[in-house]
């Protein structure tokens, strides 16, 4: 389990960009007394899962740009 702290430091984004993923529900979390904690397991599905979006937005903005022959 892991802080949010350490959860942003895994994720290379700020401790408040977490906490608004807890908040909004796209990353799963427990409590332990007043502090959240999320595993590491969730957090390592949730960075696949942004990572594939990345790469697929990658590819349409590649395809994109050879349809407007813009050098790719």
């Amino acid at each position: 389990m892991l802080t949010t702290q350490q959860a942003a430091d895994y994720l290379n984004v700020s401790r408040p960009h977490v906490v608004k993923l807890i908040e909004s529900g796209e990353l799963p979390f427990s409590k332990v007394g007043k502090h959240r904690r999320i595993s590491f397991q969730q957090l390592q599905a949730y960075n696949r899962v942004q990572k594939k979006k990345a790469q697929i937005a990658l590819k349409k903005l590649a395809k994109q740009a050879r349809e407007l022959d813009m050098g790719y």
